[in-house]
Protein backbone atom coordinates (compact mmCIF):
# COMPACT_ATOMS: atom_id res chain seq x y z
CA UNK A 1 0.00 0.00 0.00
CA UNK A 2 2.98 2.41 0.79
CA UNK A 3 4.58 1.93 -2.52
CA UNK A 4 1.08 2.42 -4.29
CA UNK A 5 0.60 5.83 -2.40
CA UNK A 6 4.47 6.77 -3.10
CA UNK A 7 3.88 5.79 -6.57
CA UNK A 8 0.48 8.75 -7.02
CA UNK A 9 2.46 11.56 -5.23
CA UNK A 10 5.33 11.12 -7.39
CA UNK A 11 3.42 11.21 -10.46
CA UNK A 12 1.07 13.48 -9.24
CA UNK A 13 0.76 17.15 -10.99
CA UNK A 14 -0.52 19.52 -9.23
CA UNK A 15 -0.73 22.73 -11.17
CA UNK A 16 -3.33 25.22 -10.45
CA UNK A 17 -3.20 23.38 -6.51
CA UNK A 18 -3.66 26.54 -4.07
CA UNK A 19 -2.04 26.65 -0.68
CA UNK A 20 -3.77 27.09 2.87
CA UNK A 21 -1.77 27.30 6.19
CA UNK A 22 -2.28 24.66 8.74
CA UNK A 23 -1.83 24.65 12.47
CA UNK A 24 0.78 23.06 14.13
CA UNK A 25 0.10 23.67 17.93
CA UNK A 26 1.42 26.97 18.05
CA UNK A 27 2.80 26.92 14.54
CA UNK A 28 1.64 26.53 11.55
CA UNK A 29 2.97 24.96 7.75
CA UNK A 30 1.57 24.91 4.30
CA UNK A 31 -0.12 22.98 1.92
CA UNK A 32 -1.48 22.33 -1.32
CA UNK A 33 -5.17 21.81 -2.06
CA UNK A 34 -7.03 21.81 -5.60
CA UNK A 35 -8.06 25.14 -7.37
CA UNK A 36 -11.52 25.48 -6.56
CA UNK A 37 -11.67 24.05 -2.67
CA UNK A 38 -14.08 25.31 0.19
CA UNK A 39 -12.08 26.85 3.05
CA UNK A 40 -14.33 26.88 5.72
CA UNK A 41 -14.03 29.91 8.17
CA UNK A 42 -15.23 31.34 11.94
CA UNK A 43 -16.19 34.68 12.42
CA UNK A 44 -14.09 37.35 13.37
CA UNK A 45 -15.40 39.41 15.98
CA UNK A 46 -13.35 42.26 17.28
CA UNK A 47 -12.50 42.13 21.34
CA UNK A 48 -14.02 44.44 23.94
CA UNK A 49 -12.12 47.84 23.93
CA UNK A 50 -12.84 48.18 27.70
CA UNK A 51 -13.63 44.92 29.15
CA UNK A 52 -13.41 46.39 32.65
CA UNK A 53 -15.98 48.45 31.70
CA UNK A 54 -18.07 45.93 30.68
CA UNK A 55 -17.32 43.31 33.48
CA UNK A 56 -18.79 45.67 35.77
CA UNK A 57 -21.73 46.76 33.26
CA UNK A 58 -23.14 43.42 33.07
CA UNK A 59 -22.88 42.05 36.20
CA UNK A 60 -24.52 45.35 37.37
CA UNK A 61 -27.47 45.07 34.98
CA UNK A 62 -27.45 41.40 34.65
CA UNK A 63 -30.04 39.46 32.36
CA UNK A 64 -33.18 38.16 33.56
CA UNK A 65 -32.29 38.70 36.62
CA UNK A 66 -32.34 41.38 39.88
CA UNK A 67 -29.14 42.84 40.53
CA UNK A 68 -27.26 40.67 43.45
CA UNK A 69 -27.95 43.73 46.10
CA UNK A 70 -31.15 43.11 45.94
CA UNK A 71 -31.16 39.32 45.20
CA UNK A 72 -29.51 39.72 48.78
CA UNK A 73 -32.24 41.91 50.18
CA UNK A 74 -34.40 39.08 49.06
CA UNK A 75 -32.68 35.93 51.41
CA UNK A 76 -35.23 36.63 54.56
CA UNK A 77 -32.68 37.23 56.64
CA UNK A 78 -29.79 40.00 57.59
CA UNK A 79 -26.82 40.19 54.54
CA UNK A 80 -24.47 40.50 56.82
CA UNK A 81 -25.28 36.85 58.01
CA UNK A 82 -25.02 35.36 54.25
CA UNK A 83 -22.51 32.63 52.86
CA UNK A 84 -22.14 33.16 49.42
CA UNK A 85 -20.35 30.26 47.57
CA UNK A 86 -18.83 31.28 43.96
CA UNK A 87 -18.03 28.06 41.33
CA UNK A 88 -15.22 28.74 39.48
CA UNK A 89 -13.90 26.27 36.82
CA UNK A 90 -10.07 24.84 37.21
CA UNK A 91 -6.96 24.84 35.68
CA UNK A 92 -8.29 23.70 32.30
CA UNK A 93 -10.38 26.24 31.21
CA UNK A 94 -8.91 29.82 30.66
CA UNK A 95 -11.81 31.63 32.05
CA UNK A 96 -11.02 35.08 33.23
CA UNK A 97 -10.57 35.42 37.20
CA UNK A 98 -8.10 38.05 37.69
CA UNK A 99 -7.62 41.39 37.31
CA UNK A 100 -10.09 44.46 36.85
CA UNK A 101 -10.89 42.85 33.91
CA UNK A 102 -11.69 39.82 35.02
CA UNK A 103 -14.87 37.90 37.07
CA UNK A 104 -13.81 38.27 40.47
CA UNK A 105 -12.77 41.28 41.47
CA UNK A 106 -15.82 43.13 40.70
CA UNK A 107 -17.89 40.42 41.52
CA UNK A 108 -16.79 40.39 45.15
CA UNK A 109 -16.66 44.25 44.95
CA UNK A 110 -20.51 44.30 44.47
CA UNK A 111 -20.63 41.24 47.21
CA UNK A 112 -18.81 43.56 49.87
CA UNK A 113 -20.40 46.76 49.33
CA UNK A 114 -23.74 45.01 49.82
CA UNK A 115 -22.57 44.09 53.10
CA UNK A 116 -21.16 40.39 52.58
CA UNK A 117 -18.07 39.94 54.66
CA UNK A 118 -15.03 38.06 53.66
CA UNK A 119 -15.39 35.59 55.76
CA UNK A 120 -18.48 34.60 54.48
CA UNK A 121 -17.69 34.23 50.66
CA UNK A 122 -16.18 30.70 49.87
CA UNK A 123 -14.98 29.73 46.00
CA UNK A 124 -15.22 25.89 45.28
CA UNK A 125 -13.23 24.67 42.83
CA UNK A 126 -15.66 23.02 40.13
CA UNK A 127 -13.31 19.86 39.74
CA UNK A 128 -15.71 17.13 38.19
CA UNK A 129 -13.33 14.43 38.36
CA UNK A 130 -10.50 16.13 37.95
CA UNK A 131 -7.51 16.58 40.35
CA UNK A 132 -7.65 18.95 42.63
CA UNK A 133 -5.78 22.63 41.80
CA UNK A 134 -2.85 23.14 43.22
CA UNK A 135 -1.85 26.54 45.39
CA UNK A 136 0.32 27.45 42.19
CA UNK A 137 -2.49 26.83 39.71
CA UNK A 138 -4.85 28.89 42.46
CA UNK A 139 -2.76 31.83 42.16
CA UNK A 140 -2.76 31.78 38.65
CA UNK A 141 -6.22 31.51 37.95
CA UNK A 142 -7.10 33.82 40.89
CA UNK A 143 -4.33 36.32 41.21
CA UNK A 144 -2.16 36.36 44.66
CA UNK A 145 -4.92 38.83 46.93
CA UNK A 146 -7.81 36.27 45.65
CA UNK A 147 -6.02 33.04 46.39
CA UNK A 148 -4.52 34.37 49.66
CA UNK A 149 -7.59 36.52 51.02
CA UNK A 150 -10.34 33.87 50.40
CA UNK A 151 -11.11 30.52 51.10
CA UNK A 152 -11.03 28.17 48.53
CA UNK A 153 -12.07 24.59 48.46
CA UNK A 154 -11.96 21.92 45.42
CA UNK A 155 -14.62 19.89 44.70
CA UNK A 156 -14.22 16.38 45.21
CA UNK A 157 -16.80 13.86 43.18
CA UNK A 158 -15.84 10.92 46.06
CA UNK A 159 -16.43 13.47 48.69
CA UNK A 160 -18.83 11.12 51.56
CA UNK A 161 -20.75 14.46 52.63
CA UNK A 162 -22.08 15.21 49.31
CA UNK A 163 -25.87 16.09 49.46
CA UNK A 164 -28.42 14.01 48.04
CA UNK A 165 -30.57 16.36 46.50
CA UNK A 166 -32.95 13.54 44.90
CA UNK A 167 -32.83 12.23 41.45
CA UNK A 168 -34.08 13.79 37.80
CA UNK A 169 -36.46 13.05 35.65
CA UNK A 170 -34.65 10.56 33.82
CA UNK A 171 -33.81 8.67 37.32
CA UNK A 172 -29.91 10.10 37.56
CA UNK A 173 -29.23 10.18 41.29
CA UNK A 174 -28.33 13.86 41.85
CA UNK A 175 -25.19 13.96 44.62
CA UNK A 176 -24.06 17.85 44.86
CA UNK A 177 -21.38 19.69 46.87
CA UNK A 178 -22.57 20.74 50.43
CA UNK A 179 -20.39 23.83 50.37
CA UNK A 180 -22.06 25.26 47.40
CA UNK A 181 -25.52 24.13 48.21
CA UNK A 182 -26.06 25.26 51.78
CA UNK A 183 -24.54 28.78 50.52
CA UNK A 184 -27.46 31.05 50.61
CA UNK A 185 -26.52 32.61 47.67
CA UNK A 186 -24.91 30.49 44.91
CA UNK A 187 -23.05 31.67 42.02
CA UNK A 188 -21.79 29.51 39.09
CA UNK A 189 -18.86 31.06 36.72
CA UNK A 190 -17.65 29.57 33.38
CA UNK A 191 -16.59 30.30 29.71
CA UNK A 192 -18.69 29.63 27.02
CA UNK A 193 -17.19 27.24 24.28
CA UNK A 194 -18.63 24.52 21.87
CA UNK A 195 -19.06 21.43 23.46
CA UNK A 196 -19.33 18.35 21.29
CA UNK A 197 -21.55 16.32 23.87
CA UNK A 198 -23.34 18.93 25.66
CA UNK A 199 -24.06 21.82 23.08
CA UNK A 200 -21.87 24.45 24.67
CA UNK A 201 -20.14 24.76 28.06
CA UNK A 202 -20.74 27.18 30.97
CA UNK A 203 -24.21 27.72 32.52
CA UNK A 204 -25.36 24.59 33.85
CA UNK A 205 -22.31 22.96 33.54
CA UNK A 206 -20.73 24.45 36.21
CA UNK A 207 -22.84 23.03 38.30
CA UNK A 208 -22.99 19.64 36.07
CA UNK A 209 -20.50 18.05 36.10
CA UNK A 210 -18.30 19.87 37.83
CA UNK A 211 -19.97 20.11 41.54
CA UNK A 212 -21.67 16.49 41.49
CA UNK A 213 -20.55 12.79 42.08
CA UNK A 214 -18.83 10.65 40.18
CA UNK A 215 -22.08 8.83 39.86
CA UNK A 216 -23.90 11.76 38.49
CA UNK A 217 -21.06 12.31 36.13
CA UNK A 218 -20.89 8.39 34.72
CA UNK A 219 -24.74 9.05 33.96
CA UNK A 220 -23.76 12.75 32.57
CA UNK A 221 -21.51 10.63 30.18
CA UNK A 222 -23.43 7.54 29.76
CA UNK A 223 -23.53 5.96 26.57
CA UNK A 224 -27.01 6.36 26.48
CA UNK A 225 -26.97 9.69 26.51
CA UNK A 226 -23.92 10.26 23.67
CA UNK A 227 -25.74 8.47 21.68
CA UNK A 228 -28.25 10.50 20.77
CA UNK A 229 -27.87 12.54 17.48
CA UNK A 230 -28.91 15.52 19.85
CA UNK A 231 -25.79 15.35 21.83
CA UNK A 232 -23.77 17.26 19.32
CA UNK A 233 -22.14 20.98 18.97
CA UNK A 234 -24.52 24.24 19.28
CA UNK A 235 -27.72 21.93 20.47
CA UNK A 236 -29.33 22.42 23.35
CA UNK A 237 -33.50 21.86 22.07
CA UNK A 238 -33.42 17.93 22.98
CA UNK A 239 -29.79 17.41 24.15
CA UNK A 240 -29.72 14.92 26.60
CA UNK A 241 -26.76 16.00 28.09
CA UNK A 242 -27.63 19.85 28.17
CA UNK A 243 -31.28 18.87 29.80
CA UNK A 244 -29.73 16.60 32.28
CA UNK A 245 -27.27 19.30 33.40
CA UNK A 246 -30.10 22.58 33.44
CA UNK A 247 -32.59 19.85 35.49
CA UNK A 248 -29.74 19.68 38.17
CA UNK A 249 -28.24 22.93 38.50
CA UNK A 250 -32.07 24.20 38.61
CA UNK A 251 -32.80 21.78 41.27
CA UNK A 252 -29.68 22.86 43.18
CA UNK A 253 -30.63 26.71 43.36
CA UNK A 254 -28.24 28.33 41.30
CA UNK A 255 -29.01 32.39 42.08
CA UNK A 256 -26.36 33.71 39.44
CA UNK A 257 -23.86 33.05 37.05
CA UNK A 258 -21.40 34.91 35.37
CA UNK A 259 -20.48 33.16 32.14
CA UNK A 260 -17.71 35.08 29.80
CA UNK A 261 -17.07 34.25 25.35
CA UNK A 262 -13.62 34.30 24.66
CA UNK A 263 -11.89 34.55 20.89
CA UNK A 264 -8.62 32.03 20.42
CA UNK A 265 -6.42 34.35 21.69
CA UNK A 266 -8.20 34.13 24.47
CA UNK A 267 -9.29 37.97 24.56
CA UNK A 268 -13.06 38.70 26.11
CA UNK A 269 -15.30 39.39 23.52
CA UNK A 270 -18.29 39.71 25.80
CA UNK A 271 -20.05 39.03 29.90
CA UNK A 272 -23.18 37.36 30.44
CA UNK A 273 -24.51 37.84 33.86
CA UNK A 274 -27.60 37.21 35.39
CA UNK A 275 -30.35 34.12 35.33
CA UNK A 276 -29.04 30.53 34.63
CA UNK A 277 -31.43 30.12 31.88
CA UNK A 278 -31.57 33.47 30.14
CA UNK A 279 -27.62 34.84 30.62
CA UNK A 280 -27.01 31.04 29.26
CA UNK A 281 -28.66 31.37 26.65
CA UNK A 282 -27.82 34.59 25.15
CA UNK A 283 -23.99 33.58 25.62
CA UNK A 284 -24.47 30.97 23.17
CA UNK A 285 -26.53 32.91 20.81
CA UNK A 286 -23.30 34.98 20.18
CA UNK A 287 -21.10 31.82 20.64
CA UNK A 288 -23.16 30.31 17.62
CA UNK A 289 -23.11 33.19 15.58
CA UNK A 290 -19.01 33.36 15.49
CA UNK A 291 -18.45 29.36 15.70
CA UNK A 292 -21.30 27.90 13.45
CA UNK A 293 -19.84 27.83 9.54
CA UNK A 294 -23.07 27.27 7.51
CA UNK A 295 -22.82 24.33 5.07
CA UNK A 296 -25.40 23.06 1.72
CA UNK A 297 -23.45 20.18 1.00
CA UNK A 298 -20.80 17.77 2.01
CA UNK A 299 -17.30 17.31 0.45
CA UNK A 300 -15.26 14.10 -0.22
CA UNK A 301 -11.79 15.00 1.16
CA UNK A 302 -11.99 17.08 4.46
CA UNK A 303 -8.69 18.48 5.98
CA UNK A 304 -8.64 19.44 9.75
CA UNK A 305 -6.22 20.17 12.64
CA UNK A 306 -6.16 19.22 16.59
CA UNK A 307 -5.57 23.29 17.18
CA UNK A 308 -3.76 24.75 19.91
CA UNK A 309 -5.76 22.50 22.40
CA UNK A 310 -4.83 19.09 20.85
CA UNK A 311 -2.19 18.30 22.55
CA UNK A 312 -2.67 14.54 22.76
CA UNK A 313 -5.14 12.27 21.04
CA UNK A 314 -8.14 12.55 23.17
CA UNK A 315 -8.24 15.88 23.07
CA UNK A 316 -7.90 15.36 18.83
CA UNK A 317 -11.48 13.76 18.65
CA UNK A 318 -13.08 16.76 18.77
CA UNK A 319 -11.50 18.20 15.36
CA UNK A 320 -12.64 14.94 14.08
CA UNK A 321 -16.37 14.96 15.46
CA UNK A 322 -16.55 18.60 14.36
CA UNK A 323 -15.37 17.32 10.84
CA UNK A 324 -18.26 15.48 10.51
CA UNK A 325 -21.24 17.53 9.26
CA UNK A 326 -18.62 18.10 6.41
CA UNK A 327 -17.55 14.83 5.07
CA UNK A 328 -20.30 12.79 3.00
CA UNK A 329 -20.44 9.20 4.40
CA UNK A 330 -17.31 7.16 3.21
CA UNK A 331 -15.26 10.31 2.36
CA UNK A 332 -12.12 11.07 3.91
CA UNK A 333 -11.12 13.17 6.80
CA UNK A 334 -7.59 13.98 7.01
CA UNK A 335 -6.43 15.59 10.54
CA UNK A 336 -3.04 16.95 10.99
CA UNK A 337 -2.03 16.33 14.88
CA UNK A 338 0.58 17.80 17.08
CA UNK A 339 0.68 15.97 20.57
CA UNK A 340 2.50 17.42 23.22
CA UNK A 341 1.34 16.34 26.04
CA UNK A 342 3.43 13.81 28.31
CA UNK A 343 1.49 11.12 27.09
CA UNK A 344 0.63 11.68 22.96
CA UNK A 345 -2.62 9.16 23.48
CA UNK A 346 -4.14 10.05 26.54
CA UNK A 347 -4.63 7.64 30.07
CA UNK A 348 -4.33 4.48 30.07
CA UNK A 349 -8.26 3.86 30.72
CA UNK A 350 -8.88 6.18 27.48
CA UNK A 351 -6.02 3.78 25.86
CA UNK A 352 -7.16 0.88 26.84
CA UNK A 353 -10.90 1.82 25.97
CA UNK A 354 -9.16 3.25 22.14
CA UNK A 355 -7.92 -0.56 21.57
CA UNK A 356 -11.13 -2.11 22.39
CA UNK A 357 -12.38 0.40 19.54
CA UNK A 358 -9.56 -0.63 17.20
CA UNK A 359 -10.41 -4.20 17.70
CA UNK A 360 -14.12 -4.37 17.77
CA UNK A 361 -15.09 -1.14 15.54
CA UNK A 362 -17.96 1.41 16.22
CA UNK A 363 -20.59 -0.91 16.12
CA UNK A 364 -19.24 -3.54 18.61
CA UNK A 365 -17.48 -0.87 20.72
CA UNK A 366 -21.07 0.69 21.16
CA UNK A 367 -22.70 -2.82 21.50
CA UNK A 368 -20.59 -3.54 24.17
CA UNK A 369 -20.95 -0.30 26.35
CA UNK A 370 -25.31 -0.32 25.55
CA UNK A 371 -24.84 -3.81 27.32
CA UNK A 372 -26.76 -3.99 30.49
CA UNK A 373 -24.22 -5.94 31.92
CA UNK A 374 -21.30 -3.37 31.07
CA UNK A 375 -19.50 -1.30 34.51
CA UNK A 376 -18.54 2.16 33.46
CA UNK A 377 -15.24 3.13 33.19
CA UNK A 378 -13.75 6.31 33.40
CA UNK A 379 -12.95 7.89 29.51
CA UNK A 380 -15.43 5.55 27.49
CA UNK A 381 -17.18 8.59 26.32
CA UNK A 382 -14.42 9.80 24.03
CA UNK A 383 -13.82 6.76 22.04
CA UNK A 384 -17.39 6.97 21.44
CA UNK A 385 -17.05 10.32 19.59
CA UNK A 386 -14.23 8.22 17.54
CA UNK A 387 -16.47 5.64 16.94
CA UNK A 388 -18.88 8.38 15.42
CA UNK A 389 -16.68 9.18 12.94
CA UNK A 390 -15.75 5.69 12.26
CA UNK A 391 -19.47 4.85 11.78
CA UNK A 392 -19.15 7.45 9.32
CA UNK A 393 -16.23 7.21 6.81
CA UNK A 394 -14.82 4.21 8.34
CA UNK A 395 -11.19 3.06 9.33
CA UNK A 396 -9.95 3.88 5.74
CA UNK A 397 -11.69 7.06 5.49
CA UNK A 398 -9.75 8.71 8.60
CA UNK A 399 -6.34 9.58 8.54
CA UNK A 400 -4.79 10.52 11.35
CA UNK A 401 -1.39 12.22 10.21
CA UNK A 402 0.95 12.45 13.22
CA UNK A 403 4.65 12.40 13.83
CA UNK A 404 4.46 12.15 17.24
CA UNK A 405 2.73 8.98 17.69
CA UNK A 406 4.67 5.72 16.32
CA UNK A 407 3.50 3.04 13.93
CA UNK A 408 3.30 1.00 17.09
CA UNK A 409 1.07 3.08 18.74
CA UNK A 410 -1.55 3.21 15.65
CA UNK A 411 -1.89 -0.52 16.56
CA UNK A 412 -5.07 0.93 18.84
CA UNK A 413 -5.37 4.77 17.11
CA UNK A 414 -8.26 4.34 14.80
CA UNK A 415 -7.73 5.64 11.12
CA UNK A 416 -4.69 4.76 8.84
CA UNK A 417 -1.55 6.52 9.79
CA UNK A 418 0.06 8.80 8.23
CA UNK A 419 3.09 7.11 8.14
CA UNK A 420 1.96 5.32 5.41
CA UNK A 421 1.82 8.51 3.40
CA UNK A 422 5.51 9.22 3.80
CA UNK A 423 8.22 8.56 1.44
CA UNK A 424 11.22 6.81 2.23
CA UNK A 425 13.20 9.57 2.02
CA UNK A 426 11.03 11.99 4.41
CA UNK A 427 12.65 14.51 6.47
CA UNK A 428 13.89 14.27 10.05
CA UNK A 429 11.79 17.69 11.40
CA UNK A 430 8.88 16.10 13.01
CA UNK A 431 6.84 19.45 12.06
CA UNK A 432 8.30 18.62 8.60
CA UNK A 433 7.13 14.76 8.63
CA UNK A 434 3.41 16.05 9.47
CA UNK A 435 3.41 18.51 6.77
CA UNK A 436 4.69 15.34 4.33
CA UNK A 437 2.05 13.34 5.72
CA UNK A 438 -0.84 15.75 5.42
CA UNK A 439 0.30 16.78 2.04
CA UNK A 440 0.44 13.07 0.75
CA UNK A 441 -2.46 12.12 2.16
CA UNK A 442 -4.30 15.06 0.39
CA UNK A 443 -2.46 14.31 -2.99
CA UNK A 444 -3.62 10.08 -2.64
CA UNK A 445 -7.18 10.99 -1.52
CA UNK A 446 -7.50 13.15 -4.51
CA UNK A 447 -5.75 11.50 -7.50
CA UNK A 448 -5.48 8.11 -6.17
CA UNK A 449 -7.13 5.04 -8.03
CA UNK A 450 -10.39 4.23 -7.31
CA UNK A 451 -11.45 7.85 -7.48
CA UNK A 452 -14.17 8.89 -9.77
CA UNK A 453 -14.39 10.70 -13.39
CA UNK A 454 -15.54 13.90 -11.42
CA UNK A 455 -12.64 15.36 -9.15
CA UNK A 456 -13.41 15.10 -5.32
CA UNK A 457 -14.59 18.12 -3.31
CA UNK A 458 -12.32 19.00 -1.37
CA UNK A 459 -12.68 21.35 2.21
CA UNK A 460 -10.72 22.44 4.87
CA UNK A 461 -11.56 23.54 8.09
CA UNK A 462 -9.22 26.68 8.76
CA UNK A 463 -9.84 26.60 12.82
CA UNK A 464 -10.11 22.93 13.32
CA UNK A 465 -11.71 22.16 16.97
CA UNK A 466 -13.02 25.32 17.22
CA UNK A 467 -15.07 25.81 14.18
CA UNK A 468 -18.99 24.21 14.29
CA UNK A 469 -19.60 22.97 10.58
CA UNK A 470 -23.42 22.94 10.80
CA UNK A 471 -26.12 22.16 8.21
CA UNK A 472 -29.00 23.81 9.94
CA UNK A 473 -31.29 26.69 8.64
CA UNK A 474 -30.38 28.53 11.46
CA UNK A 475 -26.83 28.86 10.96
CA UNK A 476 -27.76 30.45 7.62
CA UNK A 477 -28.24 33.77 10.02
CA UNK A 478 -25.34 33.49 11.99
CA UNK A 479 -24.46 37.44 10.76
CA UNK A 480 -27.52 38.76 12.27
CA UNK A 481 -26.65 38.10 15.37
CA UNK A 482 -23.49 39.16 16.06
CA UNK A 483 -24.50 43.57 15.87
CA UNK A 484 -26.73 42.63 19.09
CA UNK A 485 -23.67 42.11 21.06
CA UNK A 486 -21.68 45.58 20.31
Amino acid sequence: MKAEIEAVVRGADLAGWEPVEVEYGSRSFPVLLPGGSRVLEMNEVAPLLDPAARMRACLEAPIGSRPLPAILLGKGKPVVNLTVCITTSDITRPVPYKGDSGILRPLLAILHGAGISRENVTLVVGTGTHRPSTPAEKVAMFGEEVAAGYRIVDHSCDDPTLVDIGRTASGTPILINRTFYEADLKIATALVESHFMAGASGGRKAVCPALVSRRTIERFHSAQFLDSPLAANLVLEGNPCHEEALEIALKCGVDFIVNTVLNRRLQLLDVFAGDLVQAHAKAVELLRGIVAIPLDDEYDVVLSHGGYVGINHYQIAKAAVNALPVVRPGGTIILAACERDDDPIGPLTYRTLLHLLKLQGSGGYMSTLLNPGWTFTKDQWEPQMWAKVLDKVGEEGLVYCSAVLTPKDHQIVPGRAGWDYLPGDSPDDEMAKAQAMVQNAIVHAVKGPGQKAAAPRVAFIKEGPYAVPVREKAAVTREAALPAYR
